[in-house]
C-alpha cells in the first residue's frame, strides 16, 4: 500500500507542476479537458499501479494485469468500472456498477465404498463453489479548474449484494453398503450493504480526454449477512432410504450465525486511483 500511495503521489507531483492554464490543445487541435455534455469512463488502476510495482521490486508473481484483476474480484474487493455524465464544465453525474458471478469446480478421484467391489476400483466426488455479487452507485461531482489539473469533490451513494454456496456430488449413492451421512450442500447467508460517502481529489489529464485520479472519501457504511444454511443426507438402515436435512446456521460453534456492522470512517483502502477517458 505505501508504494502505491508514493506512485500515485509521484505521478501528481509532476502533473502539478506541469499544468497549465487556459485552452489546452493537442498539436492535432484536440481539446485535452472534458467539456459540457461528454460521457466518461473510469477504470480502477489498482491493478496497474501493482504490476508496476512488481516489475521494479523483481517480484516474480505479477501474473499479468488482467489476471491480477479477475484475482482481486474474485476475492469480493470493490472492482468497478464508473461512468460519468458532465451536464455542464462544473458538474458531473457518476455512476457505477460490479456484476460477479462465477463457479470453482474440484473433482477428485476416491476408491468406491462398496466393499463388494474391486479396491482398485474408483469413483468420482465433486465439488462446486459459486458466487454472485453486485454492486451498484449513483453520485454527484462537482469539478473546479479549468488547468490539466482539476479538483473534484461531491457525493456518493452505494448498495451490495452478494451470497455463495457449495455443492458436493459423491460418486457413489448411500446405500446398504454404503451408510452414512455425509454434506451435499452449503450456502453462506446473504450479505447487504448501503453506504453514503463524500469524496474529494484531483484528476490530471495527461492526453487529450484522458487522466488520472485519485480521490479519498469518507462516510458511513452498513452492512448485514444473513444466517447460512447446510443440507445433509443421511442414510436409514431401517427402511433402507435416504434422508435430507436443512439445519441454518451452526449451533454451538461459539460464532454469530447472523452479523451487521456500522462504520464512519475514511474509506478502506484509504485512497483510489483511478484512470478515465472521455467522449461525446
Amino acid at each position: 500500500m505505501k508504494k502505491t500511495v508514493l506512485f500515485a503521489a509521484a505521478i501528481f507531483t509532476v502533473a502539478a507542476a506541469t499544468a497549465q492554464t487556459g485552452e489546452i490543445t493537442s498539436a492535432k487541435g484536440e481539446n485535452w479537458l472534458s467539456q459540457d455534455g461528454d460521457w466518461g469512463l473510469t477504470f480502477d488502476a489498482q491493478p496497474l499501479l501493482n504490476y508496476a510495482g512488481n516489475l521494479f521490486n523483481g517480484n516474480l508473481q505479477n501474473g499479468g494485469v488482467a489476471a491480477n484483476n479477475l484475482f482481486t474480484a474474485a476475492n469480493g474487493s470493490q472492482v468497478v468500472i464508473g461512468g460519468k455524465k458532465l451536464i455542464d464544465a462544473n458538474t458531473a453525474y457518476r455512476g457505477k456498477l460490479r456484476i460477479g458471478f462465477g463457479s470453482n469446480k474440484n473433482t477428485e478421484l476416491v476408491s468406491t465404498a462398496d466393499p463388494a467391489d474391486d479396491p482398485a476400483n474408483t469413483t468420482e466426488n465433486a465439488t462446486k463453489v459459486g458466487f454472485f455479487g453486485i454492486n451498484l452507485g449513483a453520485g454527484l461531482e462537482k469539478r473546479v479548474g479549468s488547468t490539466r489539473v482539476v479538483g473534484i469533490y461531491g457525493a456518493e451513494f452505494n448498495i451490495g449484494l452478494a451470497s455463495g454456496k457449495t455443492t458436493f456430488d459423491y460418486g457413489d449413492a448411500l446405500s446398504q453398503n454404503n451408510p452414512g451421512s455425509r454434506p451435499t450442500e452449503s450456502k453462506v447467508g446473504s450479505i447487504f450493504s448501503v453506504g453514503l460517502n463524500a469524496f474529494g481529489g484531483i484528476e490530471w489529464f495527461c492526453a487529450p480526454k484522458m487522466s488520472l485520479s485519485g480521490e479519498y472519501t469518507w462516510g458511513l457504511a452498513l452492512s448485514s449477512q444473513g444466517v447460512g444454511s447446510t443440507t445433509t443426507e443421511s442414510f436409514d438402515p431401517s427402511n433402507n432410504s435416504v434422508t435430507s436435512t436443512t439445519v441454518e446456521g451452526t449451533p454451538n460453534d461459539g460464532q454469530a450465525d447472523k452479523t451487521s456492522s456500522f462504520t464512519l470512517d475514511t474509506g478502506v483502502s484509504g485512497g483510489r486511483v483511478g484512470i478515465n477517458f472521455y467522449f461525446q
